[in-house]
């Protein structure tokens, strides 16, 4: 089966990453930042939390809808016992080594900066993120191998015919709507360790499994239609903010936040979807930059926030601050060092010298491919779709 490279998901990814450090360095900049284990500025940017409210609903489940994106190409290439094996060193490896190595960094620079006495009880913090992704892995493969191994099946065409029409797409939000309904959470986008976010995640999870199954039709109805996606979200996160502020509710919030992705979704695959040079380093640094950016976010508050220059140049700092070092951290440890490699969910190849491989193995194509199977947080990804549907 003929395969194109989708340069829009490697991207889709990046960018989604660049949102989420962003989005966390505006908490330490708002009144209830400690209630999440952030340091606080003394100085506050409230309005800064408006576009950040737009930001919330989607930032997390299109991560995971991603994240099932990346297991359908991983399942194309493997059998249940291998991709067990490749998303426990990918995936599992990371979390624990995360849990005791991570995670605790940026705890003791919150302690430090508060001078609180340093102590460490082990807990996730932002890697649940891994946790739950490796879940998901466990519970759903069975049906994601039931499915490649039924690709003609009326479940299959069905799903096709379906996302032929604008409707289709809109359709999967009511599985978000079910799960918001049942599960009543009390904010919806309170997803770190709860119920809610586990379920919401799964959900994200399959389906991004199956928008990528499915074929192209999804991904041309999105394309199509994403200024009218985009135009509805846009329509309900007024809402949200003019009317249900103080208390939104959370099926007409499952709604805007699957538009505002699908609309995001529609704009990477018509404008993103090209090859870069750039966008191959991005994608492979994506993953790491992940996991150390929490600790690397609280060095740059720790040593920014008692300057005495403007608040808003503090933000624009911090912001700075932890791309920077992220990626040098990634460029210069991270990269280079096989141990490393493995423990941030890198695959780690030996010299290519001393490997025997056949000749498809070396062409254009296929390196391509290679370079972008380890980015995203929690998952490896190939991203190719089938040039035809399924």
């Amino acid at each position: 089966m003929k395969t194109i490279r989708r340069h829009d998901i490697d991207w889709i990814r990046v960018i989604a990453i660049w949102l989420l450090l962003i989005y966390h360095v505006a908490i330490v900049f708002q009144p209830w930042a400690m209630f999440f284990g952030f340091i606080r500025s003394n100085e506050l940017i409230v309005n800064l939390w408006k576009p950040m409210t737009m930001l919330n609903v989607w930032r997390i489940p299109i991560l995971f809808y991603v994240s099932g994106m990346g297991v359908y190409f991983a399942i194309m290439k493997r059998n249940w016992k291998q991709l067990l094996l490749e998303r426990s060193k990918r995936i599992l490896l990371p979390f624990i080594f995360g849990l005791f190595a991570i995670t605790p960094l940026h705890m003791f620079i919150f302690q430090d900066y508060y001078e609180m006495p340093l102590g460490y009880i082990p807990h996730t913090g932002h890697l649940w993120f891994l946790g739950n992704i490796f879940c998901y892995v466990l519970l759903a493969s069975p049906l994601f191998f039931y499915l490649k191994k039924n690709t003609n099946s009326w479940f299959t065409k069905g799903l096709t015919s379906l996302m032929r029409h604008p409707s289709g797409p809109l359709s999967i939000t009511i599985f978000f709507v079910i799960e918001v309904l049942i599960v009543k959470p009390g904010l919806f986008e309170l997803y770190a360790e709860t119920l809610h976010g586990f379920f919401l995640g799964l959900l994200a999870f399959i389906f991004g499994f199956l928008v990528v199954y499915e074929g192209k039709t999804f991904w041309e109805t999105v394309e199509k239609w994403r200024w009218l996606y985009i135009g509805l979200a846009v329509i309900l996160y007024t809402l949200r903010l003019a009317i249900f502020e103080t208390a939104p509710l959370s099926y007409l919030t499952a709604i805007e936040s699957n538009l505002w992705i699908f609309g995001f979704f529609g704009m990477g695959y018509k404008y993103l979807n090209r090859p870069s040079s750039v966008l191959s380093y991005l994608s492979q640094a994506a993953y790491p930059v992940y996991i150390i950016h929490m600790f690397v976010l609280y060095a740059g508050a720790f040593l920014i926030l008692p300057l005495e220059i403007p608040v808003f140049l503090k933000f624009i700092l911090v912001v700075a601050f932890t791309m920077i070092i992220c990626y040098l951290i990634y460029e210069i440890l991270i990269k280079r060092i096989g141990i490393f490699k493995s423990l941030f969910g890198l695959k780690w190849e030996p010299n290519i010298a001393n490997m025997v491989t056949e000749p498809a193995a070396v062409s254009g194509h296929i390196e391509i491919a290679k370079t972008t199977e380890v980015a995203e947080p929690a998952e490896a990804t190939d991203s190719k779709l089938p040039s035809t549907s399924s």
